[in-house]
């Protein structure tokens, strides 16, 4: 038997913040919260937040890991037809202060810089973007509906950005490699790329650079959400500590080197100064496989393991830092 609440009484808080979910009033009765979104449409992150968010989190990560990146690029630039000209990672870099000093292993930050803030930006931004039709009415995302989530907004941050980033500054760094260095800075090169090739010659690669950072992402977001899922269990207001967001965000970049390292191989030897050896994005895979065989395919495996392992984990960390600090200050619904 219901009692009838009393006029004046008091209804207790009410502990639930999901749009849609009924709350206990007073006397028993169940009403609903007023939807901040349709049901089935909760979103937890607005996308606004994601893309600034995502930008300062990109514009710090590469400022830290940039050197890991520059080596992995020499390694797999350095074909063995030459001969190869370094033995190793630690060869690499001894070579490269040698020649050009500690900010040799700089070169082609600026490239990298230019285009990590907004290719983070577009990544989270879409990211939140598709997930807020994807999430359940609690604001759940599903690990697999994570995984296509996560291969949309690679692809589309591999079409707005990343292309023409990566290929700028893989010529670049094959630029300072050869006997005499034509480019003077990032936008002298850019300039004498469009000159040379058109447009065009800033999107070299492209198939590969959607297939690599599709995947990629892809990979990233599915072991991320999969891990989060875990962790919060039926708590889904419980606090994620930086460390866990770094170890998952690690672990989930380990996945993606493995996962996709021979995309990137093929991407990187597309983008270089000798990408017209090769007709296509199969040709190229062709090409290495006949030439160097199948184990060219993981060349720079270690250096972009240590890389995309610290990237992705300082990238998620400072993405869900910001978020929280945005949150208390940007009010949306």
């Amino acid at each position: 038997m219901n009692i009838e609440p009393q006029e004046g009484d008091e209804p207790p808080p009410q502990p639930c913040r999901w749009a849609g979910m009924a709350v206990p009033q007073a006397g028993g009765t169940r009403a609903p919260v007023a939807a901040a979104a349709p049901a089935g449409r909760a979103k937890l992150t607005h996308p606004g937040k994601a893309i600034l968010a995502g930008g300062i989190a990109g514009g710090i990560e590469i400022c830290i890991t940039f050197p890991t990146e520059y080596v992995k690029t020499q390694l797999q630039l350095d074909e063995r037809a030459n001969p190869p000209r370094y033995r190793g990672i630690g060869h690499c870099v001894r070579l490269t202060v040698q020649d050009h000093g500690f900010r040799g292993l700089y070169r082609g930050l600026s490239s990298l810089l230019y285009g990590s803030i907004p290719k983070s930006a577009v990544r989270f931004g879409v990211f939140e973007f598709l997930s807020s039709y994807a999430k359940d009415s609690n604001g759940k995302l599903d690990s697999k509906k994570s995984l296509f989530c996560g291969l949309g907004a690679g692809v589309a941050e591999a079409i707005v950005v990343v292309c023409p980033m990566e290929t700028i500054k893989v010529k670049f760094i094959h630029d300072q490699g050869s006997p005499s260095p034509k480019y003077r800075g990032f936008f002298h090169g850019v300039r004498e790329i469009v000159q040379e090739q058109g447009l065009r010659g800033t999107y070299q690669g492209l198939t590969a650079t959607v297939l690599k950072q599709g995947s990629n992402q892809a990979i990233r977001f599915f072991v991320m959400t999969s891990f989060r899922n875990w962790y919060l269990g039926d708590n889904p207001r419980r606090e994620m500590n930086p460390f866990v967001t770094a170890v998952f965000g690690a672990t989930a970049g380990a996945a993606s080197v493995f996962g996709n390292t021979p995309l990137d191989v093929i991407k990187t030897r597309m983008q270089g100064l000798d990408a017209h050896k090769y007709k296509s994005t199969l040709d190229c895979a062709y090409q290495i496989l006949k030439n160097e065989g199948p184990t060219a395919f993981y060349k720079g495996t270690v250096p972009r393991l240590g890389r995309v392992c610290l990237d992705v984990a300082i990238v998620f960390v400072i993405y869900e830092e910001v978020v929280k600090l945005l949150n208390k200050v940007w009010k949306t619904v």
